[in-house]
């Protein structure tokens, strides 16, 4: 993806087929099934791709045990539909993690186990594996680090796991090779209309300062909880269409979870599930649903999300997680599509998408999960294109192979979700390709000039929290070799000391948000 030559084509182009506001899971979804269907297509995406939501995920691709427990059947069915596409087109992003929820009452292992039959029933062939009722000591030679006071046994069942920065940025790099134009760093700023109907949009590239205005035969709203701000550009009297709830995970050393399977915690003091999920040699732990009225692009956990979190994992945990020992804390904010009753708390509004089409012609898209990014896209594009007026093609995404595919990835490299590129960023200086800049999680220069390079990289955010997740791993470490990775890319980059300066004091601040 070359920055440059995208927004060249913006000149270029008289008018687009599709132009989509938005670059998270949904919008990089619907720029890939728009431009594979054969329309000229444009993603813009006001920070960096998947810089919101898309980042800040729980790295599960799961058809959701505990909307079979809320009776959403219709959700887990498609859920873990889509799930097993995913793991189908993306074997080097999405791999099989097996989970156990422990249990200390004699009658929950049967309860979970009769239950989860039912969650594998619906996977079909497109399951990961069947569940299974585990005894006492099973489950302790499964997970040894479980809390052993009062233990009966357990139930292990299949999900699946992925990085979900690095599997936007992939979908990102299939857009632009399906021929989609694709922009980070463009805000749009308003819509255009002729005779009351949308026919393109008012953008600010946030770089150079340049306003254009972009002719399109229909614009899609994809900002997941800033939905509502685009929707007021085109009807300012419009009734809120988002319920932002935040979601806090913290991450913890791997010691806290010994062996490779995670922990499902099915009744925390809320009531909600809470995952210990192991994720590149550390540990993941949430997540929580608290209703917030603002929408923040840098959310903040608070303090009664985090001791929720820690008390509640720890209540499982024979080393019971300290604020100490919290490498990283991360919060997101699920963008839930709001129902006519409002009084339901976000932990029982349904995580189905929804596709609205205003009287202008402006879509929006509503809600929705990660692992069903395909088929929120997949409705999308059928919907615009009787609101384009575009020839109606078939959806082919199910069978669509992902940028890097690649169908046996060695998971122990630590550059495994590249695919089939690594072998390229390894070449690009053989004697740095194992080098890494930290002892702590594994960053090489040659993933910072790739990223500059092919992946659209402009900052040290870009880099550090989503071309590689060093952020969120470990914010403390981050911020020990940030003045590394400054360094190269200025080199890169051609950019000057107060470049370094200037960029190094931006990072710290958002860094700050990421440390307890």
């Amino acid at each position: 993806m070359d920055r440059k030559a995208n927004l060249e084509q913006l000149d270029q182009v008289a008018e687009w087929d599709v132009v989509i506001i938005g670059g998270g899971a949904s919008g990089l979804g619907i720029a890939l099934d728009s431009a594979n269907r054969g329309y000229k297509t444009l993603l813009l995406e006001k920070n960096d791709f998947a810089k919101g939501t898309s980042s800040r995920s729980t790295k599960l691709v799961h058809g959701g045990v505990r909307y079979l427990q809320n009776g959403d059947i219709s959700l887990v069915i498609e859920a873990l539909k889509e799930r097993g596409i995913m793991r189908k087109n993306a074997p080097h992003l999405v791999r099989d993690l097996s989970f156990v929820i422990p249990s200390y009452d004699w009658w929950n292992s049967p309860f979970y186990g009769l239950g989860l039959k039912v969650y594998d029933m619906m996977a079909g062939k497109l399951g990961l594996g069947p569940s299974t009722v585990l005894d006492r000591e099973e489950t302790l030679a499964i997970i040894p680090n479980v809390n052993k006071e009062g233990l009966k046994g357990g139930v292990i069942y299949h999900d699946g796991q992925f990085d979900d920065a690095r599997m936007a940025i992939s979908l990102a790099l299939t857009a632009n090779q399906e021929g989609a134009c694709l922009i980070n760093y463009t805000n749009v700023i308003g819509l255009t209309k002729e005779k009351d109907l949308v026919t393109g949009v008012r953008l600010i590239d946030q770089i150079s300062g340049k306003e254009k205005t972009i002719r399109s035969k229909v614009v899609v709203n994809a900002t997941g909880v800033f939905s509502d701000k685009i929707i007021a550009l085109d009807q300012p009297d419009a009734k809120r269409m988002i319920r932002p709830s935040q979601g806090v995970h913290l991450v913890i050393e791997k010691s806290f979870l010994a062996g490779a399977h995670a922990i499902m915690v099915p009744h925390t003091s809320d009531g909600r599930v809470l995952f210990a999920v192991p994720w590149n040699d550390y540990v993941v732990v949430g997540t929580t649903d608290t209703p917030v009225n603002e929408t923040l692009e840098e959310p903040v956990a608070l303090e009664n999300e985090i001791e929720f979190i820690l008390e509640n994992a720890g209540a499982y945990m024979t080393k019971k997680p300290m604020r100490k020992d919290v490498k990283s804390v991360f919060a997101g904010l699920r963008p839930l599509a709001a129902s006519e009753n409002n009084k339901e708390s976000t932990k029982e509004v349904s995580r189905h998408h929804k596709i609205t089409v205003s009287t202008s012609g402006l879509i929006s898209v509503l809600g929705g999960k990660w692992t069903t990014y395909r088929k929120i896209a997949e409705d999308t594009v059928d919907t615009l294109q009787a609101v384009g007026g575009l020839p109606e093609r078939q959806c082919n995404t199910k069978t669509l192979p992902v940028f890097g595919y690649e169908s046996h990835s060695n998971w122990e490299d630590p550059m495994h979700y590249y695919g089939t590129e690594s072998k390229k960023i390894k070449a690009l200086n053989p004697k740095k390709a194992t080098l890494s800049l930290s002892n702590k999680f594994f960053i090489s220069e040659n993933q910072i000039l790739w990223a500059i390079e092919k992946e659209m990289a402009i900052n040290l955010e870009d880099i550090l929290a989503r071309r590689t997740r060093c952020l969120f791993l470990n914010a403390f470490e981050t911020e020990k070799i940030a003045p590394k990775v400054a360094a190269i890319m200025a080199k890169k980059l051609g950019h000057n000391k107060t470049w370094i300066k200037n960029e190094l004091t931006q990072f710290i601040s958002i860094i700050k948000k990421y440390q307890l």
